[in-house]
């Protein structure tokens, strides 16, 4: 499969949202806000994955 630079992107923002981060979860637990940082972060992954989607489907079309 082709890929593009915004396909790249969204693969790489995708791991980076997926690795445990701890100095961000301990910052999180630190000022109790953790549920709300995991709910955040849930969201962030179910937009990326939806753009991701788009960009492999349009590039399927293209070919």
């Amino acid at each position: 499969m082709k890929t593009n630079s915004k396909i790249d992107a969204l693969q790489l923002m995708l791991t980076d949202l997926r690795t445990r981060n701890e100095p961000i979860r301990h910052k999180a637990a630190f000022r109790r806000c953790q549920p709300e940082f995991q709910t955040l972060v849930t969201k962030l992954i179910e937009q990326l994955e939806t753009e991701l989607n788009k960009e492999k489907q349009i590039l399927r079309d293209q070919n």
